[in-house]
């Protein structure tokens, strides 16, 4: 096996796949639901614990076909299949697979649609019009590569808070640091373009998510305050010096502080795109 050509800011900690298994279709894929029809093949990159995947693979119907890919072995995979199997679906696979190297893999133009949800913004950023192009290449003629990536610069919330302030901007570093780009969602059309799409191919939109209600204030805290003091995140910020252990623990109380606050509210902005095949 090759070794990755992703460096994974988040890591797989429980935390990170907390949020992972929280996305379905619906809630972040919705603006390519139109455009998937019963008996298509779709190609999930970097399908994580598989929730999205499995919502796919529900639309396409017992005549269709998914299958979703990690770039390194791991539980996330495993996860992956026992939701399948406990949620009784059984048109779909999951393996390891590089976007690099699509074409080894599956040999041919192969899907109808090719998607990535929040992957392109932890790719090499000076890759990243290449990985597109990889993605074109497995897609059928007249089939579709879609994307959605968020922007960290982009997130806003209330109320105003110094530590959470200094969590975006240190997660700016952190994410450079591994030699992804931060603020992927307002770059998707330069990428499409830089992978030969024509601009008239590329259909762009956004999509957000908003967490307010106590219930997601306690869950999006909890969550944010336990990736910083756990996961992968924590242990490049402190390697690389753009973070000590005072700092972290500063954020994660900063986490939590605004989990209490009844009038808390944390909008991210996603940029969407979809690309037809010629």
């Amino acid at each position: 096996m090759p070794e990755t050509t992703v460096i994974y800011t988040h890591g797989h900690h429980e935390s990170v796949l907390r949020s992972h298994s929280w996305r379905t279709a619906q809630n972040s894929a919705s603006y390519l639901l139109p455009h998937i029809m019963p008996n298509m093949h779709i190609l999930d990159i970097g399908c994580g614990p598989g929730t999205i995947t499995l919502d796919f693979a529900t639309l396409v119907g017992p005549t269709g076909r998914i299958t979703g890919i990690e770039p390194s072995p791991g539980d996330v995979l495993a996860q992956a299949r026992e939701k399948a199997a406990s949620r009784g679906i059984t048109n779909v696979e999951f393996k390891i697979g590089d976007i690099f190297e699509l074409e080894e893999i599956f040999k041919s133009r192969t899907f109808d649609i090719v998607h990535v949800h929040q992957v392109l913004q932890h790719i090499d950023r000076e890759r990243v019009s290449e990985a597109l192009m990889h993605m074109r290449a497995v897609t059928k003629p007249g089939g579709i590569v879609a994307v959605r990536e968020t922007d960290f610069a982009a997130m806003t919330w209330f109320p105003a808070s110094g530590g959470m302030t200094e969590w975006v901007d240190t997660y700016q570093l952190v994410a450079r640091a591994n030699g992804g780009e931060p603020n992927a969602g307002r770059r998707l059309v330069s990428w499409a373009l830089g992978a030969g799409f024509a601009r008239g191919k590329i259909t762009t939109s956004a999509g957000t998510w908003c967490f307010s209600t106590p219930e997601e204030r306690e869950w999006w805290s909890k969550m944010w305050a336990d990736r910083t003091l756990s996961s992968n995140f924590k242990t490049t910020a402190l390697k690389s010096g753009f973070a000590d252990e005072e700092k972290l623990n500063r954020i994660a109380d900063a986490w939590t502080e605004w989990g209490n606050s009844v009038d808390g509210w944390f909008a991210i902005l996603n940029g969407e795109i979809i690309c037809r095949v010629d």
